[in-house]
């Protein structure tokens, strides 16, 4: 029994694996053909035909050019809000503590049901924000209805839903630092900017990276809050991955080119994964004294 029971508890992981390996291949196969639902007699192996497509498309590009734009915005300006606020909620208070509680509520709403919350707000009708927004002069301001502020609405509703993550993350690494060194720092009167670039930041950088990683795995996938929000518009103006991927299966039914999309996604996920995997690692390594 002993010698099973490693395979016994390694079997939940290896499902997954499974789980995740087998739409992966199925993608990776519809890829590599010519496959469209609409002329399902024509469907035949074209090998990398759609990746050649997709590359000679402007509009793939564009693509690729929204999704990086909304991947480096969502995870910059979350980072640098999360951060703030774990800052001030570093010390622990009955106010503290509560407020700690309270950043989970945004976690509880789903990004798709936050978004048409977004929408009703920002309604030119009746949207309370848009009344606060033209108390301040800006009449009749756009929102997600215009090209010009599509970007900024709905990086502010991915920071409304997301931030509270970045921040609890944050915040338990924040709480988790050894306090001596802050403490040397306070009775040798060090000016509190030095104590944040040169104590506190590179100890948190691990943290940081991580909460950037989460983040960006997720925010260069969107799909809920920009579908919801635009549809990806108006006109092509957020048409990031997974939306043009979800136009090209179930609006075109063009299988092969959809499945294409999804894989070079994948491939762009994984080289920055790496970038943070490796950046993470040679931190902890430096910790450790060993680089």
């Amino acid at each position: 029994m002993a010698g099973v029971l490693p395979y016994l508890l390694s079997m939940p992981a290896l499902l997954a694996c499974v789980g995740i390996l087998i739409p992966f291949i199925n993608a990776v196969y519809y890829s590599l053909q010519r496959y469209n639902l609409a002329f399902p007699t024509t469907r035949k192996f074209i090998w990398f035909g759609n990746y050649v497509s997709l590359l000679s498309d402007a509009g793939f590009w564009h693509t690729i050019l929204v999704s990086m734009t909304y991947t480096i915005l969502t995870v910059g300006l979350e980072l640098l809000l999360g951060l703030g606020i774990a800052m001030l909620l570093w010390r622990r208070t009955l106010v503290t503590n509560l407020l700690s509680v309270a950043l989970i509520l945004p976690l509880m709403v789903a990004p798709a049901i936050a978004s048409l919350m977004w929408k009703l707000m920002t309604n030119a009708n009746f949207g309370i924000l848009s009344y606060f927004v033209s108390l301040l002069g800006f009449h009749d301001f756009k929102w997600a209805s215009a090209p010009q502020t599509a970007m900024f609405t709905v990086v502010l509703v991915d920071m409304w839903v997301y931030t509270p993550f970045i921040t609890i993350l944050l915040l338990a690494g924040l709480r988790g630092l050894p306090r001596q060194p802050f403490e040397a720092a306070e009775l040798d009167g060090v000016p509190a900017t030095f104590v944040f670039f040169r104590i506190m930041l590179p100890m948190l950088f691990p943290y940081i990276l991580t909460a950037g990683l989460f983040r960006m795995l997720d925010s260069i996938q969107q799909f809920d809050i920009i579908y919801a929000m635009t549809q990806g518009g108006p006109g092509d103006t957020l048409m990031v991955f997974q939306i043009q991927a979800y136009t090209q299966a179930f609006i075109f039914t063009n299988i092969g080119r959809a499945s294409a999309i999804l894989v070079i996604l994948w491939a762009i996920t994984y080289a920055l994964s790496n970038v943070f995997v490796k950046n993470w690692l040679r931190l902890r390594e430096r910790a450790r004294g060993r680089a």
